[in-house]
């Protein structure tokens, strides 16, 4: 099995920054890519950054150039640095790791997230 945890959520005043970590860890194998989405109350779940196997990044319109994803292979890790933070920012912050199997085939494991809420 593979287990996916997120940590370093929590409250924070507008403006100010927090730094989420993704550690997989089992039988990760070969990992494809990782990712954070968030999903705030009444809304569907979104991609908020993505980072590949070759340290190609993508980044939702709303969080480009205040959020940072990085990763450290040797840790099966992700970072998401989270700066100038909005109110709007307020979600669960899942993690989504997404391991090659074998040959073409891709399996994605998500952790059970953690809470960021940004006060005004």
């Amino acid at each position: 099995q593979v287990q996916v945890v997120e940590s370093g959520g929590g409250l924070v005043q507008a403006g100010g920054s927090l730094r989420l970590s993704c550690a997989a860890s089992g039988s990760t194998g070969s990992i494809a890519s990782m990712a954070w989405y968030r999903q705030a109350p009444g809304k569907q779940r979104e991609m908020v950054a993505l980072i590949t196997k070759d340290y190609t990044t993508t980044y939702a319109d709303s969080v480009k150039g205040r959020f940072t994803i990085s990763k450290d292979n040797a840790k099966n890790a992700a970072n998401l640095q989270m700066n100038s933070l909005k109110p709007e920012d307020t979600a669960v912050y899942y993690c989504k790791v997404v391991l090659r199997t074998t040959g073409t085939l891709f399996s994605p494991y998500w952790g059970q997230g953690t809470q960021v809420t940004v006060s005004s």
